[in-house]
């Protein structure tokens, strides 16, 4: 939930919300499982062909989930969008009065304080108005305080390429096992055929 936050300094990185996109993918699976479960205990081919078609439309959702996060885990290395984003989100902190933009605000100070970082490329980047997030020991609230001297802009891209390529490789696990879920459903469906067990 804390790194959630740093999606307001991207705007145009349009499929930032993973998290979001697998609890409610995560609902959904659960649904679908437990109708294949309960057309597996109730012996009913009726349930096991909902649970298959489902299952089977999830799968490609899911391989289409995979396949962006693998192919934006590159272009978050290369694309210039992810630095004028940065950038863009700094200048608006620093021209925002004390009360203003508090959201991009609390999230630049969190992306400082988590990642040990200050400003976009460096602490330059401030102008000379170096926020408290920048600051690397107690106490903080004197004139003169030691800042960090790098910036953000390479740590933020690598936290994002990395857990791109987990979540990338999370959805290809899970693809894997539905896959063998499905391989077990179509001898179950056949089985029941063969006992003569109908559409209850």
């Amino acid at each position: 939930m804390i790194h959630s936050k740093f999606a307001s300094l991207i705007t145009t990185f349009w499929p930032i919300y993973p998290a979001n996109t697998l609890v409610v993918t995560g609902t959904i699976v659960t649904c679908v499982c437990y109708v294949g479960v309960l057309g597996g205990l109730r012996e009913n081919r009726c349930m096991l062909i909902s649970f298959f078609v489902l299952l089977f439309i999830l799968m490609l959702v899911e391989l289409a989930m995979a396949c962006v996060f693998l192919v934006y885990s590159r272009e978050v290395e290369i694309d210039t969008y992810f630095e004028k984003d940065l950038m863009q989100s700094l200048e608006i902190y620093r021209q925002s009065s004390p009360e203003g933009n508090k959201t991009i605000k609390d999230d630049f100070d969190s992306v400082q304080h988590v990642f040990k970082c200050c400003g976009v490329h460096g602490v330059a980047d401030w102008k000379g108005n170096i926020p408290i997030s920048c600051c690397t020991k107690d106490p903080c609230n004197t004139l003169l305080h030691a800042n960090w001297q790098e910036g953000c802009l390479m740590k933020l891209r690598n936290w994002f390429a990395r857990n791109y390529l987990s979540t990338g490789a999370g959805v290809v696990t899970m693809f894997i096992i539905q896959f063998f879920c499905l391989s077990v459903t179509i001898p179950l469906f056949c089985h029941f055929s063969r006992r003569g067990l109908g559409y209850q």
